[in-house]
């Protein structure tokens, strides 16, 4: 895919909640009671899946749950299983795991990327350590299994694949771009493999557990990777905000870490001066980072990066995978269900945080 025009949508919208732009559609109010009726039994079933009897192991898998969270991935569950029989005790079960699936992948996220903030809190490996936040994110990832273990074989093969899917994105990404390789598609790659494939499987999860129509499964796969694919590319952006305040994170946090973003590799194809200048200049504050210099001297240049049009294109490709979701759902019938998706697709691409 090539970046084409800029992508719609004013700063108002932006600014609102992802939940008040899903359901923001006259159709979607009941819809929008019956999903937060059904959020409120996954917060539940969350607290008491993360109730541990050890003290350490208690403070720690709750860390990162009680600093928040949008809950994006049970949200798509409760919306895609309005197409079968509703909010299933399966249903909840599936939310719950995929959502601790999301919470482990953060606490070894930190871990790889060196980010000292998440969630507007202190990284867990900053608190505990390195190998309490692996071993708390191992932890998570085993009780997700136990609970889809509870519904089948189907619900324990959703979850290994997507949790492979979760490691070889982490791998490729830690490994890197190999000669021959195109670096933009092999980070879209990579996102679809670890953003993409867990929203993915929330959408599918809804259809699954709620006995909906398996010709629906295949449709809201393709959109929830896709739409995957367009939240990490607008995180891409996000990352580079100066507001760490309203974005939870420090600026830059990836780049300063030398994990490249869609905007740094977009300014990497460049070959104007000011392109390459700027593109040696994060390449030498990254490497004296990685010798022990202060992150603080990738400032200046990280603001240039997020000024710089690298960076609108990165927003302008983010609605492009967008709008490619929203076209993956044509199957599935009119109606508030696909109307809330589409505000989904839209509103990933076009948010602030």
């Amino acid at each position: 895919m090539t970046p084409s025009s800029s992508a719609p949508g004013s700063r108002v919208a932006s600014r609102l909640g992802l939940t008040e732009r899903v359901f923001a559609g006259a159709r979607s109010r009941k819809l929008m009671r019956t999903v937060g009726d059904g959020l409120a039994r996954v917060e539940q079933n969350l607290a008491a899946e993360l109730r541990m009897t050890d003290p350490l192991v208690d403070a720690t898998v709750r860390y990162l749950y009680e600093a928040g969270g949008k809950r994006v991935r049970p949200m798509l569950v409760l919306l895609t299983c309005q197409l079968g029989d509703g909010v299933t005790d399966a249903v909840i079960e599936a939310a719950t795991a995929l959502e601790l699936t999301h919470l482990g992948s953060l606490y070894h996220d930190d871990v790889m990327d060196d980010a000292d903030v998440r969630r507007g809190v202190p990284a867990a490996h900053s608190v505990w350590g390195n190998n309490i936040a692996i071993l708390t994110g191992d932890l998570l990832f085993s009780r997700a299994s136990q609970i889809m273990a509870r519904n089948g074989e189907r619900a324990i093969q959703l979850q290994a694949d997507t949790f492979e899917r979760l490691v070889l994105g982490q791998m490729h990404e830690t490994i890197g771009a190999q000669p021959g390789d195109d670096p933009v598609e092999f980070y879209l790659q990579v996102l679809a493999d670890k953003t993409g494939s867990l929203i993915a499987a929330s959408a599918q999860a809804g259809v699954l557990f709620s006995h909906g129509p398996a010709e629906y499964e295949q449709a809201v796969v393709q959109f929830g990777e896709k739409a995957g694919v367009a939240f990490q590319l607008l995180d891409d952006v996000i990352d580079l905000s100066d507001d760490p305040g309203h974005t939870g994170k420090v600026p830059g946090t990836d780049l300063r870490a030398g994990v490249p973003t869609m905007p740094y590799l977009l300014l990497a194809q460049r070959t104007d001066a000011a392109a390459v200048d700027l593109r040696q200049r994060i390449d030498a504050g990254v490497a004296e980072i990685a010798a022990g210099a202060d992150p603080g001297i990738l400032d200046d240049a990280l603001a240039a990066l997020r000024d710089h049009d690298a960076t609108a294109q990165t927003r302008r490709l983010a609605w492009q995978w967008s709008q490619a979701a929203i076209a993956a759902i044509e199957p599935l019938p009119d109606g508030p269900v696909r109307e809330a998706l589409t505000r989904f697709a839209e509103a990933v691409a076009d948010r602030s945080s």
